[in-house]
C-alpha cells in the first residue's frame, strides 16, 4: 500500500515546526525525516498515526492506498511504530510476541508458521521460546520490527528505531529494515538525526533548524 502525506504542516503555539510540505511513499519504500531534537520529528509521526494532542496543531492528509485516514481514530488506521526502546512483552517468549501481533486470520499452527519463518529470515530460527531479556540487543531490535510487520500494518513509522544500537549493530538492522520493508512491501517513514542512517537514494525532508532562543519541542 502506498502511503501519501498531503500539505502537511505542523505547529506548536502558533509557531511552526514542520513547514508544508506533500510526499507519497510506495510499497516497500521509505521516506526519511531529518532534524534536530525537538524540530517536531516524532510529533508528526505522531500525527500521521493519529496520537497527536494539544498544544500541537496540524494541517493535511493522510492517505493509504487511496483511502483517506485523516479523521479516522489510531486503531481504524492500522499504522505500525516501531521505537528506540523495543518495548517487547518482558513476560512472553519470543514466540508469543510475535503470535501476539499476527492476526487471527488462520489457525493457531498457520500462525506460528509465519512467525517461525519470519524468524528463519531474521537469522533468529530456534529462538521462539527465548525470553526477551535473553536477547542481546540487536536481536530484540529484529523480533520487535518482525512483530510490526507481522501485525500486517497499512504503513510503518520509525522513530529513531538504531538509537539503542552500536555502530556495528545499526549498519546490521539498517539493511535488514531495508530487506524486510521490501519483502513486506510496507510503505515507512523514518525519522532520525544522523544521516547513515538514510539509505542512499532516498527521498530525504530535511526539517530547519529551531530558531535561536526558541523552546525545543516535547518529542523524543
Amino acid at each position: 500500500m502506498s502511503l501519501e502525506l498531503q500539505d502537511v504542516e505542523l505547529r506548536l503555539h502558533g509557531r511552526v515546526l514542520v513547514p508544508r510540505f506533500s510526499a507519497r511513499v510506495e510499497p516497500g519504500e521509505l521516506l526519511a525525516l531529518m532534524g534536530e531534537s525537538g524540530s517536531g520529528k516524532s510529533s508528526l509521526l505522531a500525527w500521521i498515526a493519529g496520537l497527536l494532542e494539544p498544544p500541537f496543531e496540524a494541517d493535511g492528509r493522510v492517505v493509504i492506498d487511496g483511502a483517506d485516514l485523516t479523521d479516522e481514530p489510531t486503531e481504524r488506521r492500522r499504522i505500525g511504530l516501531l521505537f528506540q526502546d523495543d518495548l517487547l512483552f518482558p513476560h512472553l517468549t519470543v514466540m508469543e510476541n510475535l503470535l501476539f501481533a499476527v492476526p487471527a486470520d488462520g489457525s493457531r499452527a498457520e500462525r506460528r508458521e509465519r512467525a517461525e519463518a519470519v524468524l528463519t529470515r531474521a537469522g533468529l530460527s530456534g529462538y521462539g521460546a527465548r525470553a526477551p531479556g535473553s536477547l542481546s540487543g540487536g536481536q530484540r531490535a529484529r523480533v520487535s520490527l518482525l512483530r510490526a510487520l507481522l501485525a500486517k500494518p497499512r504503513a510503518l513509522l520509525l522513530d529513531e528505531p538504531y538509537g539503542r544500537l552500536d555502530a556495528a549493530l545499526r549498519q546490521r538492522m539498517r539493511e535488514f529494515v531495508r530487506d524486510e520493508l521490501h519483502e513486506h512491501q510496507v510503505a515507512a517513514v523514518l525519522v532520525t538525526h544522523d544521516a547513515h542512517d538514510v539509505p542512499p537514494g532516498t527521498p530525504c525532508i530535511v526539517l530547519p533548524p529551531l530558531p535561536a532562543g526558541a523552546a525545543a519541542a516535547p518529542d523524543a
